[in-house]
């Protein structure tokens, strides 16, 4: 039991750098860490937390995260490729984090994997830290990967109707999609954009320096275009008492970016933008409504708070993959 504890304590997932990001020397600690801990300790910490799910309260809500992140229905057969073994503490944060949990289970077992940012459809069920909305995506079981960058919570002192009547972007303008945000938006008196990338072809007039997530706390409104994947700002955009904007996601995460709603989450805006001007306009007179999308954000942020019900859902995440996949 006590080494349960000093694990727990040793878990400040959401301590923040002044820049707002989590410190990533935390999470190197805590990685260093799991290699003291023994598998008996592991296995009986698996069936202690099991064993709570009956009689805890939230149980309904956990089992519905579950079954949307894992959405594996009968016996699905695996290419058998990578051993649960193989998963590794170490070569990147994707490992590391799946790692964590995966450790619980027997080394034994296979599994099917994507790390990174992967953005289709798999063929046989596989564990991915993002699955695209569209399409049949049973097969791309989520679990919560790259969470030291992507899982940041903020505490904002600021009130929306003090803030600035603008929208702030920053962000590698890599996509064609962000491009053409920047090349339609540079420059406008309502929006406060840059591209941060390090080597681009791009006008130079659009580079821009990175600045703090405090500091786009500054302005009404915070620009969340997805990359590559997801668009790793939304979460502590949604914890704060700024409003996110955006086009309706296209790909989702643990955050479970297709369960938000716009307009009840979220400030929506068309794929082309075209509309931006005429919302930002709007909520910054109507400031009921958008201090009401920011409570619905904070209400939807809360849910991911619990570090122990997130682990708990994370075995279970695993557990239903497993007993699919026929093992």
């Amino acid at each position: 039991m006590a080494l349960r504890i000093n694990l727990r304590k040793i878990r400040p997932d959401y301590i923040l750098k002044p820049r707002g990001k989590n410190l990533k020397f935390v999470y190197y600690v805590r990685r260093g860490l799991r290699h003291f801990v023994p598998s008996f300790w592991l296995r009986r910490h698996k069936a202690e937390l099991l064993a709570t799910l009956d009689a805890r309260t939230d149980k309904e809500q956990i089992l519905d995260r579950v079954n949307c992140y894992n959405k594996l229905t009968g016996i699905r057969e695996l290419s058998g490729l990578t051993h649960v073994s193989d998963v590794t503490n170490s070569n990147g944060t994707d490992n590391c984090d799946a790692f964590e949990f995966t450790r619980y289970f027997s080394p034994d077992l296979l599994l099917d994997k994507h790390f990174g940012d992967w953005t289709t459809i798999c063929e046989t069920p596989s564990i991915v830290k993002t699955r695209p909305l569209s399409g049949d995506n049973i097969n791309n079981v989520i679990l919560n990967l790259d969470k030291v960058r992507h899982f940041v919570f903020l505490k904002d002192k600021r009130t929306f109707a003090s803030k600035w009547d603008k929208a702030v972007f920053r962000g590698a303008a890599y996509q064609p999609h962000r491009q053409r945000f920047m090349e339609k938006f540079f420059g406008h008196p309502l929006v406060d954009c840059g591209n941060t990338a390090e080597k681009s072809d791009l006008p130079k007039e659009w580079s821009a320096s990175l600045i703090t997530l405090y500091d786009h706390l500054k302005y009404k409104f915070v620009i969340s275009l997805e990359g590559t994947d997801v668009a790793s700002n939304l979460k502590w955009v949604m914890s704060s008492n700024s409003v996110a904007v955006m086009p309706r996601p296209k790909y989702e995460s643990w955050f479970m970016e297709g369960r938000l709603q716009p307009g009840v989450h979220y400030i929506e805006i068309k794929d082309d933008y075209s509309d931006l001007e005429d919302k930002i306009q709007y909520y910054s007179t109507h400031v009921e409504e958008a201090e009401a999308i920011i409570r619905n954000a904070h209400t939807f942020v809360e849910q991911f708070r619990d570090k122990e019900r997130e682990e708990l859902i994370s075995i279970l995440v695993l557990e239903k993959y497993f007993r699919h996949t026929k093992q």
